[in-house]
């Protein structure tokens, strides 16, 4: 014990002479282009960590081992050397049959599970048909009116066999959980015997992506009530995923990713325990949605940190005991932010750069953008591409090999110590607000993020952030790859079809189901087994976001009025 202060000391004295002998001469050389460095969150960053580092340093607290408390170091003893991560990608467009072949495509060629990209009308509760959706039809995701187009979205795709399925169903959540219980029964499976990974995540609507329906608390009770539901009867399936990626790529730093969506997940824990189910008989079941950047070694520390908060959040806040409620299971989507336009083939760069990060962190499932989103939606080349770029990582880099590979490194360590400190104080800030809910209201959250993209957009412009091809390394170029071309005719389609689903289907079944919805949104009941009745009598999604507007009434976003 006696020995170690001298080792301290003479630690100390070498890392400062070290400091004088080459920093300080280094810094007066002049025309220094960056003379400050630091993270994409504004991190400062030293030219060396040292053990100096980790002052103070507790390895069981702080790391431990993988698959044991507090999971710093993975989820699992043996990560990627029992069972790679789930490799999938970001598809939807057009009209049900367009996509559906799509996903066959991604599963012939290695796909282990795929996310199923809705329209803007179907976010946002509208039919097809609603003057309101005209332009938006099929355009940033598939247009799914009624579980009609769910069974041909999903008709021969083996759904048992695809280790997972996901949807970006935030407003929507308890319809879409209708949708995929209607295509099992078509398909004459169990809902119980495929994995379906609903985002069901309607707060980060308010401040990120916008297709936000019912006024927040009311959201709430419709993301809770599918929680409820699937706690019981669908205990396989992830009944919400919180996503901080749209958080993220609304502006946020890396620790305000972290804080803001284990806020909103606190929203919906809290609400679901209200409803007396146990936290052990749903947190398993969730799951986290995050961003990977291009900082490579914040992202890693990024996703480290969060494993850790998580576990103390669940085990010390919520009194969790099953250790799968500790234990975060998160998602991972390369940032959409970070491709450009310019110079599109350097994004398959970006974009490996953004996988590894997953990977070298541990996610349980990475999705890869395409080369070409920043023109058009992907191409058949570039998903193929982005498959690939997961594939080449798995198998032909070693990174898999051993779990945390970066595990230990005084730079990724220390920096993990420093997002975690500035997550937790963000998520103390939020609790002294009120919460989640109160902090939007109070427009806290949206002008945290403004101020954050103004900041990120200001280094751009100034050039100490370099985006290659954007603003530095600018060359005259032509375009020369083939983008996505959608077929125009989409719309009237699908508004024809919707005429012949609303003649050929029972109208005083759709009503009664639809009346039953109404009761019980205007009382306490749970409103999913009214929503699988009136999704399985055919009832549109305008329809039934129809009689739950009608009941919750709708948001006015208070920064637009």
């Amino acid at each position: 014990m006696s020995e170690q202060p001298a080792n301290d000391a003479q630690l100390r004295a070498h890392a400062e002479a070290w400091r004088k002998a080459t920093l300080e001469p280094e810094r007066a050389k002049k025309g220094e282009r960056r003379p400050q460095f630091t993270t994409r969150s504004g991190i400062p960053v030293e030219p060396l960590y040292t053990p100096l580092h980790l002052d103070g340093f507790d390895y069981e607290r702080q790391l431990g081992f993988p698959g044991e408390y507090p999971y710093t170091r993975g989820v699992d003893p043996n990560m990627y050397r029992s069972q790679l991560w789930t490799m999938g990608q970001y598809a939807g467009f057009g009209s049900a049959e367009d996509s559906n072949r799509r996903f066959k495509l991604l599963v012939e060629k290695g796909g282990t599970g795929f996310s199923i990209a809705l329209d803007l009308p179907v976010q946002t509760g509208r039919d097809s048909d609603d003057p309101r959706a005209m332009g938006e039809v099929g355009k940033v995701g598939v247009a799914l009116n009624s579980r009609k187009d769910m069974e041909a979205l999903l008709d021969g795709v083996p759904l048992s066999k695809v280790r997972q399925i996901r949807t970006t169903a935030n407003s929507v959540g308890n319809i879409l959980l209708a949708y995929f219980c209607c295509a099992a029964e078509a398909q004459g499976i169990a809902p119980t015997s495929f994995n379906v990974l609903l985002q069901n995540d309607p707060l980060k609507e308010y401040i990120g992506r916008g297709t936000f329906i019912y006024p927040p608390r009311a959201a709430i009770r419709v993301t809770a009530d599918v929680m409820a539901y699937c706690a019981e009867h669908l205990p396989n399936w992830t009944s919400v995923n919180v996503s901080g990626y749209h958080i993220q790529e609304s502006g946020a730093t890396a620790p305000q990713e972290i804080a803001f969506t284990f806020c909103h997940a606190k929203e919906y824990i809290d609400a679901t325990l209200q409803r007396g189910v146990a936290i052990d008989a749903f947190a398993p079941s969730i799951w986290v949605f995050f961003s990977a950047q291009m900082d490579l070694f914040e992202e890693v520390a990024k996703f480290r940190a969060a494993r850790r908060i998580w576990a103390r959040m669940m085990k010390e806040h919520y009194g969790a005991r099953n250790p799968r409620s500790m234990a975060l299971r998160f998602l991972t989507f390369t940032a959409g932010s970070a491709l450009t336009a310019q110079q599109p083939m350097n994004n398959i760069i970006r974009v490996t750069i953004q996988a590894l990060a997953g990977a070298l962190a541990g996610t349980q499932t990475l999705h890869a953008c395409s080369f070409d989103e920043a023109l058009a939606l992907p191409s058949e080349q570039a998903v193929t591409m982005s498959l690939r770029t997961q594939q080449i990582l798995a198998e032909e880099t070693g990174v898999t090999n051993t779990v945390d590979p970066l595990g230990g490194s005084y730079y990724v360590e220390s920096l993990t110590n420093r997002l975690e400190e500035e997550a937790l104080a963000i998520m103390e800030k939020i609790a002294s607000l009120g919460g989640a809910v109160e902090a939007i209201e109070k427009g806290y959250v949206q002008q945290e993020l403004g101020n954050a993209a103004w900041q990120q957009q200001r280094a751009i412009d100034r050039k100490e952030q370099i985006v290659v091809g954007v603003n530095q390394y600018v060359v005259p170029e032509q375009l020369e790859i083939g983008l996505f071309n959608q077929d125009p005719k989409v719309y009237e389609r699908e508004c024809e079809k919707l005429r012949r689903l609303r003649v050929e289907r029972d109208a005083d079944r759709v009503r009664r189901s639809l009346d039953r919805l109404r009761k019980d949104a205007e009382g306490t009941a749970n409103i999913v087994p009214a929503t699988l009745d009136a999704i399985r009598n055919c009832a549109t999604v305008g329809e039934v976001c129809g009689i739950l507007r009608e009941v919750f009434g709708e948001w006015r976003d208070p920064g637009i009025i």
